[in-house]
Order: structure tokens, then sequence, then C-alpha cells
């Protein structure tokens, strides 16, 4: 038996109501042969005539259930558990991995900021900055901060606060020095 597993996807997308109406009745799923990879399942319908068709807004897929939730969970920390020891053979000495917790989330945005504003780059090396994309990291830092007023540990609430103000700070120094070197803004189009 192969370690491959065996599953059919299934389009839960919603219908609208026109096309509920005029589909045909989907024919039965075969049975999946022994080997074969994931099958889609979609129910057939009528194309529709350029008139007809209007813009669609996006729609989100239902929210899974809990007992999906659960499976998945379940099925995803066999898989993080069945790496970590393979990982762990090839290196006996390593030890287990410390969980994963709010403080990680938060070192991996500023982490993140700071490797967007040029940090970590090798000496002689130019640095590569990503203003845009820090000021996003950071935004997102200060949405953690809202999203989460209240609900934090001191301990978390000083870890975040702290790191939020050095990514800030980092920032101004940047955009400043961005400044001081006269980068100007390019010509409006037509006026060269």
């Amino acid at each position: 038996m192969s370690d491959t597993p065996k599953f059919e996807v299934i389009d839960r997308r919603k219908a609208k109501a026109e096309d509920e109406m005029t589909q045909t009745p989907a024919a039965p799923a075969e049975p999946a042969e022994p080997g074969a990879g994931p099958r889609l399942v979609v129910s057939e319908s009528k194309p529709e005539t350029p008139a007809a068709v209007e813009p669609e807004t996006p729609e989100m897929p239902p929210a899974p259930t809990a007992e999906e939730s659960l499976q998945q969970k379940s099925a995803y920390d066999a898989s993080a558990q069945r790496i970590e020891d393979l990982v762990r053979a090839q290196n006996p000495s390593m030890g287990a991995l410390p969980p994963v917790g709010f403080e990680s989330l938060v070192q991996q945005l500023y982490l993140s900021a700071m490797i967007q504003m040029g940090a970590g780059t090798q000496e002689g090396q130019r640095p590569r900055v990503d203003i845009l994309g820090a000021r996003q990291t950071i935004d997102l830092i200060g949405v953690l901060a809202d999203k989460t007023r209240g609900n934090l540990t001191d301990a978390e609430d000083g870890m975040l606060q702290t790191v939020l103000f050095d990514v800030r700070m980092a920032f101004l120094e940047l955009t400043n020095m961005i400044s001081l070197q006269g980068v100007q803004a390019p010509p409006p189009p037509g006026k060269r």
C-alpha cells in the first residue's frame, strides 16, 4: 500500500439561482482506481451567452465545519510530527523545537520588516531595500497591536510595543536618509 493519500476534491462553490434551474443532474462519480490522483467533481451546466454574463462579486467558500477543522488539524499535527522525527533522525543532537506562540509571530514580523529595510546585508554588499514592503509589514504589526489590545499578557504587550517602536524608528531613520540623499520624485508625465 502506498503512502499517498486517496481523496476526492468536491466543488463546494455556490451556484447562482439561474444556473441551478438550468443545470442537468451530475453523473455519479466513478470509483477511484488504486493509485489514481485526486479528482474534481463538478456539475455540468450550459454555457452562458455573452449577454447573460454578469460581473460576479467574489464569494468566499463556506467555512469548514468543526469536524472538518478537527480532522484537518489532527492530520496537520501528525504530518508535522513525522517531519520533525525525520529531521531529528538526521541530526540526533537536535532537541525538540520550541512551540510556536505569539512571540514567534511578532519576531517573524519584526525580522521581515528589518530585512525589508536592508538590515542583515553582508558587509561590502549594497543593501536591498523594499521600503513599501517594510511599511506594509510595520502597518501589519500596528494592526496586530490594535486587534490584540487588552488580550495580551503584560510581557507580550511590552514586547509588541517595543518591536513596533523599533521598526517605526528604523523606518523613520531610513526615510530620512533617503530624503537627505536628494532623491527627488520623478517629474510629472509630459513635463520633461
